[in-house]
């Protein structure tokens, strides 16, 4: 069974609905430039609206230490996910299980990116783009995730009811992320959207 993450939640409600509908983990994103930033205190009252056995990943974008130090104090987070250009040593020192999110583009060295990052729980392929990083509901050619490394993949980037099948069906990843294509607005999901991923996940 391939596993399914909706990242970007700003709702409780909206949160617990999806978690219920099926979703694996939730992702919280912390980062001011996106519009589906969520503050300490909205993402504290998200997680308590979620029900037991889902994974509550917060994502970062080059965030300063002592920004991270500060939401792990008051958010109870099971996963960290590394979305910018962080160095391994940025994504370690909090001594908790870690995504490391790489922007794909043909001259991407993914199985070296793996090895240098091989402490990670995974390893996500998104999309490139110079002016974003993530969310941006872009796909890139799948074939480029078609690598043979160690750590476990999440594919995202693109990804919604139509082609999460096709994309499963050639990368063969752990799980897949979706955040803009199961939308209604940004940060705002939509539940029977959600519904039709998950189905057409494991169809």
């Amino acid at each position: 069974m391939t596993k399914v993450k909706i990242c970007g939640f700003t709702d409780p409600k909206n949160a617990r609905d999806a978690a219920i509908a099926g979703v694996d983990a939730i992702g919280l994103v912390f980062y001011n430039k996106s519009p589906r930033n969520v503050e300490i205190h909205r993402a504290q009252q998200i997680i308590d609206e979620l029900p037991p056995f889902v994974n509550r990943v917060g994502l970062f974008v080059n965030a300063n230490p002592s920004f991270i130090d500060e939401v792990l104090c008051e958010v109870p987070l099971d996963t960290l996910q590394f979305h910018g250009d962080e160095g391994l040593l940025d994504c370690t020192q909090y001594q908790m299980p870690f995504i490391k999110s790489l922007r794909v583009k043909p001259e991407t060295h993914v199985e070296e990116v793996a090895e240098q990052f091989s402490s990670a729980s995974a390893i996500l392929l998104d999309s490139y783009n110079p002016s974003s990083y993530g969310g941006t509901g872009e796909a890139f050619d799948w074939s480029l995730a078609c690598v043979d490394i160690s750590l476990p993949i999440i594919l995202a980037g693109g990804l919604n009811q139509v082609n999460v099948s096709a994309a499963i069906s050639q990368v063969k990843p752990y799980a897949v992320d979706a955040s803009s294509s199961v939308e209604s607005a940004p940060g705002v999901k939509d539940i029977d959207k959600i519904i039709a991923f998950i189905r057409n996940t494991n169809s």
